[in-house]
Formats: C-alpha cells, structure tokens, sequence
C-alpha cells in the first residue's frame, strides 16, 4: 500500500504545476517533495512526470493516477470531517446497559435526553448479567453493586447510595401473624435469584449486627417490578429497593416487614472505558445520567401502581 503523503505531495506538485510552488504553498523543502515523488515513482515503477530545468511535464499515466489520488484524497477529508462533525457536538450512537431494576428509572430520563439531543440514537441493553464493555461495544455501563468496580481499565463515576428493605402486602401480613428474623427464612418469600431454587439474604439491623437469611422463595426473577406485584398481590416477602418500598407503603399496598433490617448498601454508578478520545454523544449521557438519575428514582416513588392491578390484588 502506497503512504498517503506520497499520493498527497505528488497531486500538490501537478496541482500547483511544479515543485518550486508546490513547495512555497505547502511551506516544505523543495528537495522533500522531489524525494517523495521520486520514490512514489519508484515503488510504482512508472514515470508520473517529465522533468527538466525549465518545465514539468505530466505523463499520461501520471494524469491518470492524478484523477485517482484526487479521489482518494478528498474522501479522507470527507472522512476527517464527519470525525470533526461528531467530536463537535453529540450526534451518533450510543450504547447504554443497565439492571433491569433501573429500567423503570431510566424510562423516566429518555424522552428528556432526546429532546435535548435529538441527534444521539440510544441503544440500551437492560440485563442483570455482568457487560464486558470493550467486547460487547457497550460505551457507559450502569451499574448497582456492593462495592464500585476496582477494573484498572474502567472509568468509575458514582451515582448515590440505597438499600432494600423487607415489604409484603398487608393481607399476607396478617395470615402469617408474627415473623421475626429467626422464622424469617421458612415464610414465602421472593428473590432476585432467578438461576436457583434457595437463595440468601444478607440483612443488618440497625444496631449493627448481621445475619445471612436462608430461604426458598416461591418465585426467582431479575425485574424488581415483577417481585413488587408480587409481593403486592401477596405471593410473599420481598426485598425490594428503597423506592419501591416507600411508594407501596405510602399507598397502602404493601407494609414493612423487620422494618429494623435491611440490606447492605448498594452504589449506583457508571462505567466507561477512557476519557481519552470520549465523544461528546457519550459525554452527555453520562453527565445527563449523574444529573438525573437520582431525581428520577425520586419520582418512581410518586408513582402509584397501576389501579387495575390493585384492583385484582385486593
């Protein structure tokens, strides 16, 4: 493959007919732009241009070969410019993943960032398992874990901090009588765990002792949604995040259980690969995302389950 500045320095020379001011425009040696043609011409094994001490002349190939460099040439630029056009403003695509326990949240934020940024197409993977980034082309990762990710090759920015407490609807309650933490593993419960039958819970209580809960539960999956009706419709006790908590017992739906006990802390936070070389598209979902987030789990707390589905569970 022939180097580009040989093709770029060779169609200067014919562009600005000799080497003398193809050198003053380009501000180079004349003795440079000679060497690079020469060899150009070596290495294609043709004449390209006819020289003496007076005139320059271009070959019949070497016109021919012109044409094509110029071709060539122009669609790098045309190239360099879209790259210029998407370093300058957010445009393109992104790919996003998050737990599916955020889709609700994250649904929230959408129609907002498009209508800041209609020229960025998102793609977003909602799954619980764990995103390898660079195989997987995933540009920023969200993310809830116990501890924030120690990979030397990922960019880690924090979102905020949450627990999940215990939650079961009233009419559970009451059948059941008393729980306590020691019979807490024989009630029906709801898990998180949807690759096994037995599951744990790791619970703390307010004084700062823990205690690892096991249990059977009656129903395993990965969308906190589908264990908050659920629980709401009184299939059993489950650990739900703060929000969902807070807006089933505001509504009367579900009721706390060991309200004293909860889960370990889980951090929210993003993920990418390198600030270096960042797209401004991808810049701003992540800035859009650290604004917002927060706010939007708020607002999932105001939201009231579907009426219907109260109904049905009553």
């Amino acid at each position: 493959m022939q180097d580009l500045n040989d093709l770029a320095l060779f169609a200067a020379v014919v562009k600005h007919k000799g080497f003398s001011s193809a050198a003053r425009v380009l501000n180079i040696p004349k003795s440079k732009l000679s060497k690079h043609v020469a060899r150009l011409e070596q290495q294609l094994d043709v004449r390209l241009l006819e020289r003496s001490t007076r005139k320059l002349r271009v070959t019949e190939i070497g016109q021919a070969f012109y044409e094509r460099c110029e071709t060539i040439l122009s669609g790098i630029q045309a190239a360099e410019a879209v790259v210029a056009a998407a370093k300058s403003e957010p445009v393109g695509v992104v790919r996003l993943s998050c737990p599916i326990g955020f889709t609700p949240m994250v649904g929230h934020l959408v129609p907002m960032f498009h209508r800041l940024y209609p020229g960025v197409r998102l793609l977003i993977t909602a799954t619980n398992r764990r995103i390898d980034l660079v195989e997987e082309r995933i540009d920023v990762a969200l993310r809830a874990r116990d501890q924030l990710d120690t990979d030397n090759n990922l960019i880690v920015r924090k979102l905020g901090e949450a627990r999940q407490y215990l939650a079961a609807s009233p009419a559970l309650m009451a059948r059941l009588g008393n729980v306590t933490i020691d019979t807490l593993g024989k009630m029906p419960t709801l898990s998180m765990n949807e690759q096994h039958l037995t599951d744990s819970w790791q619970l703390n209580h307010m004084d700062g002792t823990r205690r690892e809960i096991s249990h059977q539960p009656v129903i395993g999956c990965g969308d906190f949604g589908i264990l908050e009706r659920a629980a709401i419709e009184g299939i059993g006790i489950a650990l739900l995040p703060n929000h969902l908590c807070l807006r089933g017992f505001r509504t009367g739906v579900l009721a706390p259980v060991l309200p004293e006990w909860s889960s370990n802390s889980t951090i929210a936070h993003l993920v990418f690969t390198s600030r270096h070389g960042m797209l401004p598209s991808v810049r701003a979902l992540i800035d859009f995302l650290a604004d917002n987030l927060p706010g939007a789990m708020t607002r999932c707390n105001e939201i009231d389950p579907a009426p219907a589905m109260l109904d049905a569970a009553e």
